[in-house]
């Protein structure tokens, strides 16, 4: 061979006699045919397969106690192949308190595109029942809700929604599969920003959905992701990979300090009410007993004042970072109206907050002195 030739070909095959104990990386875009040529079921270009995916997929699936996993490139990637696996004309049923970035997805795009969507309390049946139509297709199921932490009873709407010839499909993102397995509860999708608690370092962006087996809505869900190629890039994968090894250890050191803060807040004088099902005084507290094993690392509160008060104690903090996202090790956040958007029924004293990994006492100190600011 030339030095070309060589520069392109040589060692390409060389592999590895043991095996890693740590995955590689497989950054190749293109995978070689075999002698026969393509055939069904090879891997062929990573937009629709490749081996850091297979492994992320397989081991979602298996968190979650479902089949079939398909991961995309965000969690709004993930939503949008769910309702597009839908057809225009189909009714969605979405809570009132839910993610602002997919109420702006259906709003502004999949609304357009043909879906009839309601947005109703989702901690009510009867209300949901009366909202049920003969088109209906999906409930939206997100449970602790975003901000206000409602708690849905998982098992009791996806029984109504069977009755009714409709799925439901539970973003799972605040729980995790450590606190939550909404398959297990009868849902029929279960979907996650893999940004957040799967990720857990705030330097991964991702989705997935995932189903107890690979056929119906979710074979439609792996159509879209491989058709429409929202799919996350191997060294983000094998990121998550990485992280979810330490998913267990992470999420019980968010529920314990997320307790101690809520406990802290619930019996403070700046602080007007504390949404956190992991206290007794909360409306859905029973329900999130029943289908959580912990309670989670989210919180929001109100304080006493307005936005200009609220924007002070965030401002005041000295650990906790003034941010919009969660799930990371380091605690932040935010007035939560100013990110949603002029449409937003969010308290303008509302502070939202995702408890990191910090000691207890350093992030309980830290709140004392920027409560202080009002």
């Amino acid at each position: 061979m030339h030095f070309e030739t060589k520069a392109i070909h040589a060692g390409i095959d060389v592999e590895n006699p043991n095996a890693d104990v740590v995955p590689p990386i497989h950054r190749s875009t293109v995978f070689e045919h075999r002698e026969g040529g393509y055939q069904e079921g090879d891997m062929n270009y990573t937009r629709a397969v490749n081996p850091n995916r297979l492994r992320l997929e397989h081991l979602l699936a298996q968190l979650e106690e479902g089949e079939a996993c398909a991961t995309f490139a965000s969690g709004v990637a993930a939503a949008t192949a769910v309702f597009q696996a839908l057809e225009p004309g189909d009714h969605v049923i979405m809570p009132a308190d839910v993610y602002a970035g997919n109420s702006k997805l259906l709003n502004e795009i999949l609304i357009p595109w043909g879906l009839d969507v309601d947005y109703i309390p989702m901690d009510d049946l009867e209300v949901i029942e009366d909202t049920i139509q003969d088109s209906t297709k999906l409930i939206w199921i997100e449970t602790p809700s975003n901000p206000m932490l409602n708690i849905t009873d998982i098992a009791a709407v996806s029984e109504l929604a069977h009755e009714y010839s409709a799925i439901t499909c539970v973003d799972n993102t605040w729980p995790s599969p450590v606190n939550q397995l909404p398959l297990k509860l009868g849902a029929d999708l279960v979907l996650h920003s893999t940004t957040k608690y799967f990720g857990g370092h705030s330097d991964i962006l991702g989705g997935a959905v995932i189903a107890p087996a690979a056929d119906g809505i979710m074979e439609r869900i792996r159509n879209i992701q491989i058709t429409m190629g929202a799919v996350p890039s191997p060294e983000d994968c094998w990121l998550l990979s990485r992280s979810i090894r330490t998913l267990p250890y992470r999420m019980r050191g968010h529920n314990e300090n997320a307790a101690k803060l809520a406990s802290f807040l619930d019996n403070h004088s700046n602080v007007k009410k504390v949404f956190y099902p992991g206290l007794e005084t909360h409306p859905g507290h029973e329900i999130a007993q029943k289908q959580m094993s912990g309670f989670g690392g989210m919180i929001s509160f109100l304080v006493n004042g307005g936005r200009e008060e609220t924007l002070k104690v965030t401002g005041g903090s000295r650990i906790i970072t003034q941010a919009t996202s969660l799930g990371g090790v380091e605690s932040t956040w935010e007035q939560r109206r100013s990110s949603e958007g002029p449409d937003s029924d969010t308290p303008e004293n509302l502070i939202r907050i995702s408890v990191g990994l910090e000691h207890p006492d350093d992030l309980l100190e830290d709140l004392e002195q920027a409560l202080k600011q009002i």
